[in-house]
């Protein structure tokens, strides 16, 4: 059977029939084909990135096209981490909690992310089946809008000098331990301090009182929008004059939950909310442990490539070694103790961190150090970073049983080119202090010059009458 076909036949004006045309349906439309009517409104709008953004002539966001706009949002910052697949994880606290927020490998190249980036924006919650809040759009970055943001310095290649500043952590005549730290062993902006410290000999207590005398003498100055680095390059000879902002950070590996809970209430009573904390506690695994070092650290660098001045206390170095010992695959060869070698250079790398930038800037690090603690690895780890440091604070196991407090040991403690520090006259004044405490039998050094800050109501004070005799 074979099956016909019909053929169209239309009509013209002119009453001619023309075979196998299409139907005209102008008249439809106003006299225009439909896709020539829509055409003019596809073109006239911007394309759309992979990213949801509207872009304008000059390729930057100006809107946002926001496919879960019925979804509530709120405003959320974090500290970039970035996976190896290249997206990322927002995370308020350091580390890995239900307030982590998804970051795509998008938006982190468009604007030049970096892992430590304090990154603020509008997120999402997460749906049925995700795990994490979604971030909808980038707003501010190291507290910086992203339409002011400008180039960087990369940390690694900016150049390192001495400290040539000194951090003031006396606070009036009380607390001792900060007046005998500024008289003994000095810390300048960009400083790399090891606290060496037995068990019970007071650390925690000394690591509080720098934190308090850091934050109560160099208050950091919140603003909505500070100047990035390159704004800010030709007011250095400003800032020497002005009061000299400073950002805190505490950072506990491996740390009792109870002590993490001590800092932080000391760190937000000093700061007003704006020092931070990262922390880990002893029963979580070492990845989780050096994750949390490696991400803080990164934040402090991002800090200083924008200019700021950063001091860092660590608690521990040995503990930190430690948790690389047992997270870092094993490389064959074994030190005293059961000590992995490579396990050495994170920690390292961390601790080296600290440094005095030539033009604007500083990394200062003040980390802890175990001793006499029966363990051979804590030993070797101690005596693989004694000449790292160019300051060393040395504790006292015995003044500490004798309730002397704090239990500095002076002979001991010192700065490398102290005399960038003091000005010619505190200078020799320190020098003279020095030798006075070497006529005095070493156990009663430290009680001797305790006994003499008492009566003085400052440091200064204390060195005038220590001129006079």
């Amino acid at each position: 059977m074979v099956r016909k076909t019909t053929k169209t036949s239309v009509v013209d004006e002119k009453g001619s029939e023309n075979i196998n045309k299409e139907p005209d349906i102008s008249s439809f439309v106003g006299e225009k084909p439909v896709a020539e009517e829509v055409k003019p409104f596809v073109e006239e709008r911007p394309p759309l990135d992979p990213v949801g953004y509207t872009m304008a002539e000059n390729n930057y966001p100006f809107e946002r096209n926001i496919p879960d706009a019925n979804l509530p949002t709120e405003y959320i910052e974090g500290v970039l981490d970035i996976a190896n697949e290249g997206s990322g994880l927002l995370r308020p606290s350091f580390s890995s909690s239900n307030r982590d927020i998804y970051i795509s490998s998008s938006q982190i190249r468009r604007f030049n992310l970096r892992v430590g980036d304090m990154v603020g924006g509008q997120a999402r919650t997460p749906k049925e089946n995700e795990r994490f809040w979604g971030l909808l759009k980038v707003e501010k970055v190291n507290g910086i809008a992203v339409e002011e943001l400008n180039e960087r310095q990369d940390f690694d290649s900016m150049t390192a000098i001495y400290p040539d500043k000194r951090i003031e952590l006396t606070t009036g005549s009380e607390p001792l331990t900060t007046r005998v730290i500024d008289l003994i062993a000095p810390i300048g902006f960009g400083q790399r301090g090891l606290i060496v410290s037995p068990p019970k000999a007071g650390k925690t207590w000394l690591l509080k009182d720098i934190i308090a005398g850091v934050g109560k003498n160099y208050p950091e100055h919140k603003t909505e929008n500070p100047p990035s680095r390159k704004a800010s390059e030709g007011q250095s000879s400003k800032q020497e004059t002005d009061k000299i902002s400073v950002h805190l950070m505490a950072v506990l590996i491996g740390e009792r939950p109870e002590e993490v809970t001590d800092i932080k209430k000391v760190m937000n009573e000093v700061t007003g909310g704006l020092g931070e904390v990262a922390a880990s506690n002893f029963d979580e695994s070492p990845d989780a442990q050096t994750r949390v070092g490696e991400l803080a650290l990164e934040r402090a660098k991002r800090m200083v490539e924008n200019g700021a001045n950063v001091v860092v206390v660590l608690d521990s170095i040995t503990r930190m070694a430690r948790a690389y010992n047992l997270a870092l695959p094993t490389s064959g060869r074994t030190l005293s103790g059961g000590f992995d070698p490579v396990a050495l250079f994170p920690a390292k790398k961390f601790f080296g961190a600290a440094r005095k930038i030539e033009n604007e800037g500083s990394l200062t690090i003040i980390g802890t150090c175990l001793v006499d603690t029966g363990s051979r690895m804590d030993d070797l780890i101690y005596e693989e970073f004694k000449g790292t440091g160019n300051m060393e604070l040395h504790l006292d196991r015995k003044l500490a049983d004798r309730r002397v407090f704090p239990s500095i040991n002076i002979t001991r403690s010192g700065t490398r080119q102290e005399e960038l520090l003091y000005g010619k006259e505190a200078l020799q004044k320190i020098y003279t202090l020095r030798r006075m405490l070497e006529m005095v039998s070493e156990d009663e050094r430290t009680e001797t010059l305790l006994e003499r800050l008492k009566k003085a109501e400052n440091n200064e004070e204390f060195l005038k009458n220590l001129a006079i005799g």
